[in-house]
C-alpha cells in the first residue's frame, strides 16, 4: 500500500500539472485532528476546476491515481435514480485502488467549490494556485458535534421508539422476519441510537462526535455500556431477536432516565410500562 506521503504527493502534483485544477482542499475524517489516523481512512479530495466537461468526455485520466479495483460514479447513480444533477457544477468519483487506498475524488467549478468549502467544518486547504480559498478556521468536528435535544426531540424520540416496537412485536409473531428486522433495525434502533449519543454528549458538555452511524461508540462509553450496546442487534432468528429487543428496552431506559435527568425532562414511563407489556404478551401469545 502507498504511504500517506506517496498518496498526498500524487494528489498534488496531478493538480499542479492540471491547468484546469485551481485550487485542491480535503474534507472528512483526514480532516479531523480528533481521528486516529489509520491505513483504511479514504482521501476526501476537492479539485476546484474551471470546468467539468473536459473532466468528463474522457473519464479514464482517473488513472492516473493507481491500479482501480472498483470505481462508484454517485453522481450518475442518482441522476439514474431520478435525483436532478448538474454535472457543469460538480462531479465524483469514489476510487478504491488495488493496493487498499482510496480516494474519493470532487471536481467542483468556484461557485459550488466556494459553498461546499464554507460549509464543512472538516476542511483542510492542500493548494490554491490563484489564492481562490477564503481564511477559514482550523479544521475541526464542530459541524458533527452532537445537538442537545430539545424537549419535543427527546419525547419525539421516546415515543417512536417504543410505539413502533408493536410493529416489530407483531411482525416477528407473523413470522414476517424481513419486515420485523427491518422495521427494528431502520426504526427503532435509530432511537436508541439518538439516546446513546445524547448519553455520552451528557457526559462530554456537548462539545463531542461519535462518527458516522456511532463508529466511536466504543471510545466514549463504558466497556459494560458498549457490551451491552452490541447486544441489541441480532441475527434473523425470531428468539434472538427477542433477546435483542428486550435488551434494547432495558438499554434506552436507563439511558433515556439519566438523559432526562440531566436536561430537566420528564421520561415516558407509561409508555414504556405498557409498551413492554405488551411486546411480552404477543411473544408469550399462543399463535
Amino acid at each position: 500500500m502507498r504511504s500517506e506521503k506517496e498518496m498526498f504527493d500524487l494528489i498534488l502534483r496531478v493538480a499542479e500539472a492540471d491547468e484546469r485544477v485551481r485550487a485542491v482542499y480535503m474534507n472528512g475524517s483526514r480532516a479531523n485532528p480528533h481521528v486516529e489516523k489509520d491505513i483504511y481512512q479514504d482521501y476526501d479530495i476537492v479539485y476546484v476546476v474551471t470546468e467539468t466537461q473536459s473532466f468528463l468526455q474522457n473519464k479514464s485520466w482517473i488513472n492516473i491515481f493507481g491500479e482501480i479495483a472498483i470505481v462508484q460514479e454517485p453522481d450518475s447513480n442518482d441522476l439514474g435514480w431520478g435525483t436532478d444533477c448538474d454535472f457543469t457544477k460538480s462531479y465524483g468519483w469514489l476510487i478504491l485502488f488495488k493496493d487498499g487506498n482510496r480516494i474519493d475524488l470532487h471536481i467542483m467549478v468556484r461557485e459550488t467549490a466556494m459553498e461546499h468549502y464554507l460549509s464543512d467544518s472538516l476542511t483542510v486547504p492542500l493548494m490554491d494556485k490563484d489564492h481562490l480559498l477564503p481564511q477559514i478556521p482550523p479544521s475541526s468536528d464542530a459541524d458533527y458535534r452532537i445537538k442537545v435535544p430539545a424537549k419535543q426531540v427527546y419525547n419525539g424520540c421516546c415515543n417512536e421508539f417504543w410505539w413502533c416496537l408493536n410493529n416489530v412485536a407483531k411482525g416477528i409473531k407473523r413470522d414476517q422476519i424481513p419486515y420485523a428486522m427491518r422495521m427494528y433495525t431502520q426504526v427503532v434502533h435509530v432511537e436508541l441510537d439518538k439516546m446513546v449519543e445524547w448519553y455520552i454528549a451528557m457526559d462530554h458538555e456537548d462539545s463531542v462526535s461519535t462518527g458516522m452511524w456511532g463508529k466511536y461508540y466504543k471510545k466514549y462509553l463504558s466497556p459494560e455500556l458498549y457490551e451491552k450496546y452490541l447486544k441489541t442487534y441480532s441475527d434473523g432468528n425470531p428468539e434472538n431477536l427477542w433477546n435483542a429487543i428486550f435488551i434494547a428496552c432495558d438499554l434506552f431506559r436507563s439511558l433515556a432516565l439519566q438523559v432526562s435527568d440531566h436536561l430537566g425532562y420528564v421520561y415516558c414511563k407509561q409508555d414504556d410500562e405498557n409498551m413492554v407489556s405488551y411486546i411480552t404478551h404477543i411473544k408469550n401469545a399462543a399463535h
